[in-house]
């Protein structure tokens, strides 16, 4: 047997899986598993995109200076207290390598984003699941859950895959009620879709002991170009930095990412229509007798009778041609996650549910 061997904890990490993107023996799909902008992204970014080709054959610049600046000023932040990465899941890694090791543990809520646990045993460090309260982080909860082998904290408000979110004053409780050297990471992947919500930015200038992220994957409509950025404390965003590879993203991911910063009229259109068709996705699907909570992200979480249910109407959507996220996964086995699609989508999703319940009875 070999003797080479991974550092603990790294064989113990459960390959993330993404939602599905094809139906065997069907050529036309909706895909409503992973969260994407179905209105994609603005002629003014699609532009910057085909304009960026002409110049391959230059390196990035490494300092993302362009594109911290643009957020920077649409935000109102201290541009050198941003950190740009390969999505927010980068800024989420260098966190963990940086401030958590063999022998720590590293807290998130019961039904959080499955990447938290796969970045703790990452680096060798316990993960501890905390459980929610009716599918709301629970910040006592999470608090009592504290020891002095606790690093750092993960959650994300909103949150994925329930769409709750917890007010901005809990969130200001949890940071202060944690431990010293303890930190908060507020992930705000879905920030966007809340109106007037800064993503815990305040609360980043406020304290010392949170730092904050969000991407480019959601209503910027850009998933596949992979950009994320961090807010936080000057000494944090500093160690961030050195952990960070110089080119970690391309001319083309910084170019086009800044681009999609100045269009704000499009971000507010996809933010105007996921918000109409949000309401009416719940309230349809609720007549039908599939609850769900209310929503502040670009999906819904419906909740079945049970798994057998979810499972069985997960089957008939598939059948036609509509695929949604179960997440059997996430502790949420009777539920399934389906993305705010445009009009036509979330239609055909509630036509669908609708014969599914009709053929159930």
């Amino acid at each position: 047997m070999s003797r080479i061997k991974p550092q603990p904890g790294i064989m113990d990490i459960e390959l993330y899986v993404g939602g599905n993107s094809s139906i065997e023996g069907l050529t036309e799909v909706v895909k409503l598993s992973s969260n994407e902008n179905p209105f994609g992204n603005s002629d003014i970014v699609k532009q910057a995109h085909v304009k960026t080709g002409h110049n391959l054959h230059r390196y990035p610049n490494t300092d993302h200076a362009g594109l911290r600046t643009a957020i920077a000023n649409l935000h109102n932040l201290d541009v050198d207290r941003i950190i740009c990465g390969v999505g927010s899941d980068e800024i989420l890694q260098f966190v963990t390598q940086a401030y958590a090791g063999v022998g720590d543990e590293v807290i998130y809520p019961e039904h959080g984003f499955s990447m938290y646990p796969i970045l703790a045993r990452m680096v060798g460090a316990k993960p501890v699941k905390v459980a929610e309260r009716e599918r709301i982080v629970d910040v006592d909860a999470i608090l009592a859950a504290c020891t002095k082998k606790t690093k750092i904290v993960f959650i994300a408000n909103p949150a994925n895959p329930t769409g709750t979110m917890i007010d901005p004053k809990e969130v200001a409780r949890l940071a202060d009620g944690l431990p010293k050297g303890v930190i908060l990471v507020h992930d705000g992947a879905y920030t966007e879709y809340v109106e007037g919500h800064d993503g815990g930015a305040k609360l980043v200038e406020e304290k010392d002991n949170v730092i904050m992220t969000r991407t480019f994957s959601k209503i910027y409509g850009l998933g596949g170009l992979r950009v994320g950025w961090g807010y936080g404390p000057n000494e944090i965003i500093d160690v961030l930095n050195r952990l960070r590879q110089p080119f970690n993203l391309s001319s083309i991911q910084l170019t086009v990412a800044e681009a999609a910063v100045q269009d704000q009229a499009w971000v507010e259109k996809c933010r105007t229509e996921n918000t109409r068709l949000r309401a009416w996705l719940g309230e349809a699907l609720a007549e039908l007798g599939v609850p769900s909570d209310p929503s502040m992200a670009n999906f819904i979480l419906a909740r079945f009778v049970d798994e057998e249910e979810s499972v069985a109407c997960d089957n008939y959507l598939k059948s036609q041609g509509l695929i949604v996220r179960r997440v059997g996964g996430y502790g949420l086995p009777n539920c399934l996650r389906i993305t705010v699609g445009d009009e036509a989508s979330c239609r055909r999703v509630v036509h669908a549910v609708g014969q599914f319940k009709d053929g159930a009875e």
